[in-house]
């Protein structure tokens, strides 16, 4: 008869297997309750467990007006709780199902600051490995990200921000590339620092490090002994040196009285 000492412990098994699951509590809340639940555990920096309330709105209302906004919701939190590839991948899935939605602007915003900021202090990183060996790709797809966001939507109320990332990815990208141009220059590799240095010129015109560019020009034709060359780029640099001073505003004088 010792079957009889086991149904306490069969009513605990039992009795815990029916206990409510952490996902049994979204069952009986409509779409906006689980909405508002998410949006208060969002607003409380409580991003993993607004992540997971969104997730549920979703899944119990796939076609509701909710859902597409629970995405964006979600894409955003991805992006506060520093999960810049689970952030980009759920705004990708929104810009691919909801091609009409009047917030895929803010889409592709999402992305473009997951890229950001994740590739922001590439170029202020110090260590002694091959700054050409690192992985810019971060700082491209951001790049890219504002470019079509700016492109698609220019009257994007996220448009203005987007473009002055623009122009500091630019700039950011070009200082990489003289980064690069002066490893080799100090290694005594004339010709890749030449090369990368017309690579800024090329495609940075309008970016500070142009200027750079020209510098790391004259000096490795010069070590190259191309002194015809050297020459060509020392006098586009001073030009363009007197070009800049000559932007600039002028100096106003103070008064000794």
């Amino acid at each position: 008869m010792r079957w009889f000492r086991l149904i306490p412990v069969l009513l605990t098994l039992f009795i815990f297997g029916c206990a409510t699951s952490p996902d049994d509590k979204y069952a009986k809340m409509s779409a906006q309750e689980l909405y508002n639940e998410a949006k208060t555990s969002l607003s409380a920096g409580d991003y993993e467990n607004a992540i997971s309330t969104f997730e549920q709105l979703e899944a119990r209302y796939p076609f509701g007006k909710y859902a597409q906004q629970a995405q964006l919701e979600i894409a955003y939190a991805y992006y506060k709780f520093d999960e810049p590839d689970s952030c980009i991948a759920t705004a990708d899935r929104f810009i691919r199902n909801n091609p009409g939605n009047p917030h895929i602007d803010y889409a592709y915003y999402l992305k473009g600051l997951a890229n950001y900021t994740r590739g922001a202090s590439l170029v202020d990183r110090v260590g002694s490995r091959d700054p050409s060996d690192r992985d810019t790709r971060a700082l491209r797809d951001a790049f890219n990200d504002f470019s079509q966001l700016v492109k698609k939507f220019p009257d994007s109320r996220y448009a203005k921000d987007a473009t002055q990332r623009l122009v500091y990815l630019h700039n950011m990208l070009a200082k990489y590339e003289i980064n690069v141009a002066e490893y080799y220059m100090k290694r005594g590799a004339w010709v890749a620092a030449a090369n990368r240095a017309k690579y800024v010129i090329e495609n940075y015109q309008r970016a500070p490090a142009a200027q750079d560019a020209l510098d790391v020009l004259v000096r490795a034709y010069t070590r190259m002994g191309l002194t015809g060359l050297a020459n060509d780029a020392r006098r586009v640099l001073e030009l363009n040196k007197a070009a800049a001073g000559q932007a600039r505003p002028a100096d106003q004088g103070t008064s000794g009285n």
